[in-house]
């Protein structure tokens, strides 16, 4: 099922038909078995048409997230690994994502508050004072108060390369800024875990040429997603739950970085796809 959250209610998507659950979003999908809690929830739920539904998601969609925290992991896959290792090697700290990847904890770091969150056709932003930004499509997962996985989203984690590359102690300005993450397009809620299999795919478009397109599965992650969610509620508690960027695998080419109005898209098998166009912060 995928449960959308907008301006009109919180729509859901269910075995081909549509509802509108009138509950507040943290109270809604903060629950110990959110998938039964609602199948539950139709039997009460306002029936409404698919046209009506698809009205509400095109017009007045929101990100899908309440007053949780969205936090993220880093170098989960081979592949970002090696682009960090690339990107540190004149600052002589490449080592150090190396040996993250191999040990036993992984790294992880605060990425947003929720009003700095990005939605489905939202802008995120570059920096203006990194001069090689990219995105990084990641399996993004909800995690309920009892440290229990029960929901899957698309997250954008964007990055300035260039700026964590010069100093690994600039992580916190590489990746926390105005509208640097994106959550979307909605929450999808299997009746069990998602696939091991499941294909992330990015491309992204300057104008209407395809400068990126790449693909990977949630197979080539080194840790799995129980672990990283493990280690992030050991000392945390989140009244609410929390929001988890789990990694990405796909790193475009050395020689790219993007522009102001370039379009991202990212799909997720069984989730949907997010778009998001960027931008750069207007000075005030």
């Amino acid at each position: 099922m995928h449960l959308y959250k907008t301006t009109k209610g919180n729509v859901l998507k269910y075995n081909g038909k549509s509802f509108l659950l009138n509950d507040t979003w943290d109270n809604l999908i903060n629950q110990q078995n959110l998938y039964s809690y609602l199948v539950n929830s139709i039997v009460s739920a306002q029936t409404i048409t698919d046209e009506q539904g698809d009205d509400f998601i095109n017009h007045y969609l929101l990100p899908p997230i309440g007053s949780q925290e969205v936090w993220a992991a880093g170098v989960t896959y081979l592949r970002s690994r090696d682009a960090r290792i690339e990107e540190s090697k004149e600052s002589g700290s490449a080592d150090c994502y190396h040996k993250v990847y191999e040990a036993e904890r992984p790294e992880l770091f605060f990425k947003s508050l929720p009003h700095r969150v990005s939605g489905h056709g939202g802008k995120v932003n570059i920096r203006k004072d990194s001069t090689w930004n990219v995105p990084e499509p990641e399996l993004t997962i909800y995690i309920n108060s009892s440290g229990d996985i029960r929901a899957y989203t698309i997250g954008n984690d964007m990055s300035s390369r260039s700026i964590e590359g010069e100093n690994p102690l600039y992580l916190p300005q590489a990746k926390m800024y105005e509208r640097s993450a994106a959550l979307g397009p909605c929450l999808y809620i299997p009746e069990k875990q998602i696939p091991a299999e499941t294909g992330i795919h990015l491309k992204i478009y300057r104008g209407t040429k395809l400068m990126y397109e790449g693909h990977t599965m949630l197979t080539q992650m080194k840790r799995s997603l129980k672990e990283l969610a493990s280690f992030l509620f050991r000392e945390f508690e989140f009244p609410v739950g929390c929001f988890l960027m789990t990694g990405t695998c796909l790193v475009p080419p050395n020689s790219f970085t993007l522009n102001e109005e370039d379009v991202i898209e990212i799909s997720i098998d069984g989730v949907g796809t997010m778009k998001n166009t960027v931008a750069i912060k207007n000075n005030r």
